[in-house]
């Protein structure tokens, strides 16, 4: 059946069907391919195998998502740059490249450079684009499109229905992709080269976290081979946040980022105790580093006898001044310890080598070698440079009161020093209690005796939580790639968090990082985020407040209440509402609201347990609220949140990540008066 000329919106239709069955035929392809006579080896063919259902796994069709979201129409005449080759042309904007079986593209993927001007282009600067057309989808189905002309002056700007639309558009499950929505200021961080690193200080709802994630994934269509070869690792605070946003990249096609926390990739030891904050404090400091930098080369000691080194019928001896000579030249040069550990017995070969050769003799490679390996040599790099291990190292420090004082001497004070000491030392690596904060001080020493593998690019979000000494881990992780780091300052809620991202960024060895601000909201309600924002003056003076950019000011409401019965019906109405539901409570009161839920008859999750339309409530603790978010959330007793923190500037930010979790509706309920910087 032909589709009717004068139906732009079945044309489109059209397009659609043709462009999944393209997508088809492209999955179809792939599967079909034979590889049994291409490959050298079982290796070959493996490796080979899994690159092949790994392009199979992205070339999906997800039937919900729709495959393109957008239609640019160039201009007939020639343009610039960004037009280059496009003249008169239409494409459609999606979230993968698809073509058809002569190779023609049916749909061009968001990152082309073609695709640029959907998110860049205005009236003022229509950078050669004709018309821009954004699609409405139901489940993956066309159902309403909306045209803007560019080029034509007597059409005035106006705000898409379309972008507001699915903006606001309830969320149920784990986070998705902005692909369809990214903003100007947004589109020139994503597409920032690979070589600098970059901050994004960002409100809530500023997308900052989106924005990042989509960073990884042009950066993954930019820079595939590189990045291919050197990797790529996304780094969120905890395993529920990671949960939820973990389909974001693969809905964009891409398989490969690696996840993890910070103390995934500090876990040399098994965590069996907590630090109180004023120990946490102290072992975050980078000044730790310096101590354990002392703590690790006082192994290295001066020789003070000579090497004899017998070879047949002859003995060569290095004197004990020329093995001094040696060792201070290797300690001159700042190599890592385990590395300048390696080279030294093949310096003391070489000095062996340099006194036969003067007699007569022609040694070569493998005689250096094996003088390297003589049991002299080896007895005199165990004296003079001997092995340590790092946990090991770490225990000493912690638990020996006056090996700490002789390397902290100058760097920590006394009561600094009588804080991260442990009360009762530990017998063992095995036996003793390690903290978080241990293990970073852990893999500093590894990283010290032996370089850490970088990777090609680290993106990591909440940033602002990090203490000194995890920023110091994360950049060991990127010292020869870039990193993306993502956070709010206004946010930070550990006795250690960030005071300044200049600060921080020096820290994690990228002082030179470009700075960007996130301002727009694009989440949060304005009754809401303005509401929020009377806490910013006393967590965060001097940061720019978010200005929501919603046209739909959202439900707000300030409710007091009797109990936990009021507080199971504010939930109760919300859930009248289409999307999620989050009730967020201090951590001491979850147990009394789960069961007054529990009596109600309403089921609910924990964090980064993903909701269904059949449970949609999900009961969080105000320590992992942040990051999450939720349509509609009923926070109860802010100031219990406020009272759950060490001070009162912690608490206060806690309870503004508390409050700037909800998408289109807050209730605030509470039974004792609100803290006062809310009136």
């Amino acid at each position: 059946m032909s589709t009717p000329v004068d139906d732009p919106l079945a044309r489109e239709r059209s397009h659609l069907a043709a462009s999944r069955s393209a997508l088809r035929a492209m999955r179809e392809d792939v599967e079909a391919l034979d590889i049994t006579d291409v490959t050298a080896n079982w290796v070959n063919a493996e490796v080979l195998a899994r690159q092949i259902e790994e392009r199979v796994k992205a070339l999906a069709d997800l039937s919900d998502t729709p495959l393109f979201f957008g239609r640019l129409d160039y201009l007939r005449a020639p343009g610039a740059e960004q037009a280059e080759g496009a003249d008169g042309e239409c494409f459609y904007i999606g979230r993968r490249h698809v073509h058809d079986h002569d190779g023609d593209p049916m749909v061009i993927d968001w990152r082309a450079p073609v695709s640029q001007p959907f998110y860049r282009a205005s009236k003022k600067d229509p950078m050669d684009i004709a018309l821009r057309r954004r699609f409405g989808y139901t489940r993956g189905d066309i159902t309403a499109y909306e045209d803007e002309h560019l080029s034509d002056p007597a059409e005035a700007a106006r705000t898409s229905k379309l972008l507001q639309r699915e903006i606001e558009r309830p969320r149920v499950g784990p986070m998705r992709d902005i692909v369809a929505t990214i903003q100007p200021e947004q589109d020139e961080i994503v597409r920032s080269g690979l070589s600098g690193t970059v901050c994004v200080q960002g409100g809530p709802g500023t997308g900052k976290t989106a924005v990042g994630l989509h960073r990884v994934a042009y950066l993954l269509y930019a820079h595939r081979e590189r990045l291919a070869r050197t990797g790529t690792l996304v780094i969120g605070p905890n395993r529920s946040f990671l949960h939820y946003i973990e389909q974001v990249l693969p809905a964009l096609g891409e398989l490969t980022v690696q996840q993890a926390t910070v103390d995934d990739l500090v876990a040399h030891v098994e965590i069996k105790g907590t630090d109180d904050a004023p120990a946490a404090v102290v072992k975050g400091d980078a000044r730790l580093a310096r101590v354990l930098r002392r703590a690790l080369y006082a192994h290295v000691t001066m020789p003070t006898e000579p090497v004899v080194v017998v070879r047949g019928s002859r003995r060569w001896r290095v004197p004990a001044y020329e093995l001094e000579d040696i060792v201070r030249e290797l300690l001159d040069r700042g190599i890592r310890y385990g590395a300048a550990r390696e080279a030294l017995p093949q310096r003391i070969a070489h000095a062996v080598l340099v006194q036969m050769e003067r007699s007569g003799e022609a040694p070569d490679d493998r005689v250096q070698d094996a003088v390297a390996r003589n049991s002299a040599v080896k007895a005199a790099v165990k004296a003079v440079w001997p092995a340590v291990d790092p946990a090991k190292l770490v225990l000493r420090l912690l638990s020996d009161a006056e090996f700490l004082a002789v390397h902290a001497e100058g760097i920590l004070d006394g009561d600094e020093q009588k804080a991260i000491l442990w009360a009762k030392p530990a017998r063992s690596v095995k036996s003793a209690k390690w903290s978080t904060a241990d293990a970073v001080l852990i893999d500093e020493a590894t990283d010290l005796i032996q370089r850490t593998h970088s990777l090609g690019h680290v993106v990591v979000d909440e940033a602002q939580d990090l203490s000194p000494m995890q920023y110091r881990a994360v950049g060991r992780r990127c010292t020869t790639g870039s990193a993306t780091v993502l956070g709010d300052l206004a946010q930070g809620t550990t006795p250690w968090a960030t005071r300044s991202w200049q600060e921080a960024l020096a820290h994690l060895g990228k002082p030179d990082a470009l700075v960007e601000e996130l301002t727009a909201g694009f989440r949060v309600p304005t009754d809401v985020i303005t509401y929020a924002s009377r806490l910013l003056p006393h967590i965060a003076p001097g940061l720019t407040p978010v200005a929501s950019i919603r046209e739909n000011p959202g439900h707000f409401e300030v409710r007091p209440v009797s109990g936990p019965t009021d507080v199971v019906e504010a939930c109760r109405e919300l859930l009248r509402h289409e999307g999620s539901t989050g009730l967020i409570a201090a951590d001491a009161r979850v147990p009394e609201l789960a069961r007054a839920l529990a009596e109600a008859g309403i089921p609910c999750l924990g964090p980064g347990e993903e909701t269904t339309r059949e449970t949609r409530l999900t009961l969080v603790p105000a320590s992992l609220a942040k990051g999450l978010e939720y349509d509609y959330v009923v926070l109860d007793e802010p100031q219990a949140v406020v009272d759950g923190e060490p001070d009162e500037r912690t608490g206060l930010r806690r309870l503004y990540v508390a409050l700037t979790r909800a998408v289109s509706g807050l209730i605030v309920t509470h039974a004792a008066p609100l803290p006062p910087q809310l009136a």
